[in-house]
Protein backbone atom coordinates (compact mmCIF):
# COMPACT_ATOMS: atom_id res chain seq x y z
CA UNK A 1 0.00 0.00 0.00
CA UNK A 2 1.39 3.51 -0.78
CA UNK A 3 1.22 6.30 1.50
CA UNK A 4 0.07 9.79 -0.03
CA UNK A 5 1.92 13.52 0.84
CA UNK A 6 0.23 16.85 -0.90
CA UNK A 7 1.92 19.57 -1.34
CA UNK A 8 2.06 23.13 -3.67
CA UNK A 9 -0.91 24.82 -2.22
CA UNK A 10 -0.61 28.11 -0.97
CA UNK A 11 -2.51 31.50 -1.29
CA UNK A 12 -3.38 32.81 -5.01
CA UNK A 13 -5.21 35.58 -6.54
CA UNK A 14 -8.23 35.27 -9.06
CA UNK A 15 -7.04 34.04 -12.71
CA UNK A 16 -3.63 32.56 -11.42
CA UNK A 17 -2.13 28.98 -11.57
CA UNK A 18 -1.17 26.57 -9.30
CA UNK A 19 0.22 23.39 -9.72
CA UNK A 20 -0.16 20.72 -6.75
CA UNK A 21 2.14 17.64 -6.01
CA UNK A 22 1.43 14.33 -4.45
CA UNK A 23 4.13 12.31 -3.41
CA UNK A 24 3.60 8.16 -3.03
CA UNK A 25 6.15 5.88 -1.13
CA UNK A 26 6.08 2.18 -2.13
CA UNK A 27 7.25 0.12 -5.24
CA UNK A 28 4.26 -0.16 -6.29
CA UNK A 29 2.70 3.13 -7.20
CA UNK A 30 1.63 2.31 -10.70
CA UNK A 31 -0.40 -0.11 -9.46
CA UNK A 32 -3.13 2.69 -8.02
CA UNK A 33 -5.27 5.03 -10.27
CA UNK A 34 -5.03 8.34 -8.70
CA UNK A 35 -7.37 11.19 -8.10
CA UNK A 36 -7.45 14.71 -7.02
CA UNK A 37 -10.39 15.53 -4.25
CA UNK A 38 -11.28 18.93 -2.51
CA UNK A 39 -13.51 20.03 0.11
CA UNK A 40 -14.21 23.59 0.89
CA UNK A 41 -15.27 24.33 4.97
CA UNK A 42 -18.71 22.92 5.87
CA UNK A 43 -19.24 21.34 2.35
CA UNK A 44 -19.02 17.78 1.22
CA UNK A 45 -15.69 16.70 -0.40
CA UNK A 46 -16.03 16.27 -4.44
CA UNK A 47 -13.94 14.68 -7.04
CA UNK A 48 -11.81 16.96 -8.98
CA UNK A 49 -9.90 14.80 -11.77
CA UNK A 50 -8.41 11.25 -11.76
CA UNK A 51 -5.63 9.80 -13.65
CA UNK A 52 -5.45 6.00 -14.78
CA UNK A 53 -2.21 4.09 -13.63
CA UNK A 54 -0.45 4.10 -16.99
CA UNK A 55 -2.13 7.47 -17.20
CA UNK A 56 -3.58 6.87 -20.77
CA UNK A 57 -6.59 7.76 -19.89
CA UNK A 58 -8.39 11.34 -17.50
CA UNK A 59 -11.17 12.54 -15.68
CA UNK A 60 -12.37 15.79 -14.82
CA UNK A 61 -15.45 17.01 -12.93
CA UNK A 62 -17.30 19.66 -15.39
CA UNK A 63 -16.75 22.37 -13.13
CA UNK A 64 -12.79 22.12 -14.22
CA UNK A 65 -12.63 20.83 -17.45
CA UNK A 66 -10.17 22.67 -19.74
CA UNK A 67 -8.18 24.47 -17.00
CA UNK A 68 -7.48 21.57 -14.75
CA UNK A 69 -4.71 19.05 -15.77
CA UNK A 70 -3.72 15.71 -13.40
CA UNK A 71 -0.59 14.22 -14.83
CA UNK A 72 1.76 11.53 -13.39
CA UNK A 73 5.19 10.37 -13.45
CA UNK A 74 5.21 6.57 -12.53
CA UNK A 75 9.17 6.42 -12.53
CA UNK A 76 8.89 9.43 -9.67
CA UNK A 77 5.97 8.56 -7.95
CA UNK A 78 4.40 11.63 -8.46
CA UNK A 79 0.75 12.94 -9.53
CA UNK A 80 0.24 16.44 -10.25
CA UNK A 81 -2.86 18.84 -10.70
CA UNK A 82 -1.82 21.88 -12.72
CA UNK A 83 -4.97 24.50 -12.02
CA UNK A 84 -5.10 27.55 -14.35
CA UNK A 85 -7.62 30.64 -13.83
CA UNK A 86 -8.62 29.33 -10.21
CA UNK A 87 -11.51 31.02 -8.99
CA UNK A 88 -12.28 31.51 -5.04
CA UNK A 89 -14.94 29.15 -4.93
CA UNK A 90 -12.06 26.90 -5.72
CA UNK A 91 -10.80 27.49 -2.34
CA UNK A 92 -10.29 24.18 -0.46
CA UNK A 93 -8.37 21.75 0.68
CA UNK A 94 -7.04 19.73 -1.88
CA UNK A 95 -6.33 15.49 -1.32
CA UNK A 96 -5.10 13.04 -3.42
CA UNK A 97 -6.21 9.80 -3.17
CA UNK A 98 -5.56 6.25 -5.08
CA UNK A 99 -7.27 2.77 -5.49
CA UNK A 100 -6.18 0.51 -7.72
CA UNK A 101 -9.12 0.91 -10.86
CA UNK A 102 -10.73 3.79 -11.81
CA UNK A 103 -13.81 3.69 -14.78
CA UNK A 104 -15.75 6.85 -16.09
CA UNK A 105 -18.66 5.11 -13.29
CA UNK A 106 -16.81 5.06 -10.44
CA UNK A 107 -13.46 7.80 -10.51
CA UNK A 108 -15.98 10.62 -8.83
CA UNK A 109 -17.13 8.33 -5.85
CA UNK A 110 -15.30 9.85 -2.44
CA UNK A 111 -16.14 6.27 -0.90
CA UNK A 112 -14.02 3.98 -3.69
CA UNK A 113 -11.16 5.49 -2.73
CA UNK A 114 -9.28 3.86 0.54
CA UNK A 115 -6.04 5.79 0.33
CA UNK A 116 -5.73 9.69 1.09
CA UNK A 117 -3.22 12.15 1.92
CA UNK A 118 -3.39 14.50 4.41
CA UNK A 119 -4.06 17.16 2.08
CA UNK A 120 -3.06 21.13 1.32
CA UNK A 121 -4.41 23.97 1.22
CA UNK A 122 -5.57 26.14 -1.92
CA UNK A 123 -6.63 29.62 -1.26
CA UNK A 124 -8.14 31.95 -3.94
CA UNK A 125 -8.18 35.51 -3.23
CA UNK A 126 -10.88 37.73 -4.98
Amino acid sequence: QVQLVESGGGLVQVGDSLRLSCTASGRTFSNYAMAWFRQAPEQERESVAAITRSGGITYYADSVKGRFTISRDNAKNMVYLQMNSLKPEETALYYCAARTLISAGTWSVRGNYNIWGQGTQVTVSS
